[in-house]
């Protein structure tokens, strides 16, 4: 079993920046590939970013290429995402979600699953 546990939401105006981070504790000694997924009310949850076991490969949902930058430190087991130019649509629950294969794009192929973070961005 793996947890995971975001932090780093918050509230921000536009144009703002913040780094959400995904702590990974248990059984850590497998590698994994770590996805972000956010959900927003009355929405799916969807595609934010991912990144693969080594770090090597990095994927971003088209809305936030560009703005996001998503990395990870497999020495503190922690992944991270850095938002930048944030939009009031970015406003979601963000969640990172961990697999023991390889990277995807689909929420239903993750094993492992955080409690969500808030982040909420004001015009």
């Amino acid at each position: 079993q793996v947890q995971l546990v975001e932090s780093g939401g918050g509230l921000v105006q536009a144009g703002d920046s913040l780094r959400l981070s995904c702590a990974a504790s248990g059984r850590t000694d497998s590698s994994y590939a770590v996805g972000w997924f956010r959900q927003a009310p009355g929405n799916e949850r969807e595609f934010v970013a991912a990144i693969s076991r080594s770090g090597r490969r990095t994927y971003y949902a088209d809305s936030v290429k560009g703005r996001f930058t998503i990395s990870r430190d497999n020495a503190k087991n922690t992944v991270y995402v850095q938002m930048n130019s944030l939009k009031p649509e970015d406003t979601a629950v963000y969640y990172c979600a961990a697999r023991r294969d390889g990277t995807s794009w689909s929420v239903d192929e993750y094993d492992y699953w955080g409690q969500g973070t808030q982040v909420t961005v004001s015009s």
